[in-house]
């Protein structure tokens, strides 16, 4: 298989830009409320264009790269990260579909080529199966098109999406079908609640969403797959990027708070004047954290590469994606109680940073895989599937 093009950096954050993120988060969390200005600043930036191919009018990066953005941008503000991170999960699964010789995502890249805020609609309550099953119903319209019907839960980016996925199951056959699809915001017959009140990353108002039979036309239908495991080029390029994506923000907040642990401690002395850097205890703990944070960073750009450089990995595949989101997640929050304990009392103030980054990182337990299904999964690889 050929190799792909990559992509080569030339788009960061701009440093007044990333400044007025982290500026705005705390009262984003204080408030509750959904990073409009963050999203205007960043579309007009070209954020959501990260993805697309240079001759579309995007900066043409892959995987590994849009990981590198979604890091420095956690570190500044992590809801942010994480809710606008959704939509490049879409632009880097169709640009991983299309490296693989299909095209059946190319309207998802030219809805980000046009600067559209792409979401996912796809978690549901009790659903652990994920993108092998569905609650919600899709039922054939008679033309190739369905109408969806059903509950999804943790529709990140839910004020502000201009085209949301959803998908469904569609029993009307022999053998019931996951139907895949797009939803417009024109479109209606899509409710959501103002219902998003959580611990933190408050700033994704990741909304329950209700389905009501909304129609999505033949030409907006994607896929339509069976039920169960597969790793068809749909369920591969959304389960890379979504979980390298999302650990990408985690290794960012990791980061962030070695950031702050550093420079409290660097300003703290004892009674007797000896520098709080000094403390041997704090020297290893700082050390530890420091070299937690280089290993996962590492798995993640590594994995993130293999995927735009078409590597074939073959079943090593998804034991390698799940254990690589696990291990930032539950690496991210080690460090970052690492973090508040070195720096001692002051970091518990509820408006502190890291007081609030203790509360950003431990979402990250919620996000597919999770440690449990993570450990399953790589269980069977090793030892086989259950009798």
């Amino acid at each position: 298989m050929t190799k792909a093009n990559t992509g080569t950096p030339g788009w960061t954050v701009p440093e007044d830009l990333l400044a007025r993120i982290a500026e705005r988060a705390p009262r984003y969390d204080a408030e509750n409320a959904f990073c409009a200005e963050d999203l205007d600043e960043l579309r007009a930036a070209g954020y959501l264009r990260l993805g697309v191919p240079v001759p579309q009018g995007g900066s043409g990066f892959g995987l590994a790269a849009t990981s590198d953005v979604q890091r420095q941008l956690a570190q500044a503000a992590p809801a942010t990260a994480l809710g606008l991170g959704m939509h490049q999960v879409w632009v880097q699964a169709a640009r991983a579909v299309t490296a693989r010789g299909e095209s059946f995502l190319q309207a998802v890249t030219e809805h980000a080529a046009d600067d559209q805020l792409l979401a996912f609609g796809v978690s549901e309550p009790g659903n652990d199966a994920v993108l092998f099953d569905s609650s919600a119903t899709a039922e054939p319209d008679g033309d190739g098109g369905y109408r969806f019907t059903g509950t999804k839960v943790f529709t990140s980016l839910a004020p502000a999406w201009d085209v949301l996925s959803v998908f469904g199951k569609d029993g009307t056959g022999p053998e019931p079908r996951l139907v895949h699809g797009f939803v417009l915001r024109s479109d209606g017959d899509v409710e959501h609640l103002d219902d998003w009140d959580t611990l933190g990353m408050r700033a994704t108002q990741s909304r329950t969403t209700k389905l009501h039979g909304v129609h999505v036309p033949a030409d907006r239908i994607v896929r339509s797959l069976p039920v169960g495991p597969n790793q068809d080029p749909l369920v591969f390029g959304v389960f890379a990027s979504f979980e390298l994506l999302i650990a990408s923000v985690y290794v960012g907040v990791a980061e962030r708070a070695l950031s702050l642990a550093a420079a409290a401690i660097g300003e703290r002395k004892s009674l007797d004047g000896t520098p709080r850097s000094e403390d041997p205890d704090v020297r290893r703990a700082v050390a530890d954290m420091r070299g937690a944070v280089d290993a996962i960073e590492l798995q993640v750009s590594s994995l993130a590469r293999s995927v735009d450089e078409l590597d074939d990995l073959g079943a090593r595949w998804f034991p390698l994606l799940v254990g690589t989101k696990a291990r930032a997640v539950d690496t991210a929050q080690h460090v970052v109680d690492e973090a508040m304990r070195v720096v001692g009392g002051s970091a518990y103030r509820a408006g502190g940073e890291l007081a609030r980054l203790a509360r950003d990182v431990r979402a990250g337990q919620y996000h597919p895989s999770s440690r449990d299904s993570a450990a399953r999964t790589i269980a069977a690889s090793v030892l086989g599937p259950l009798g």
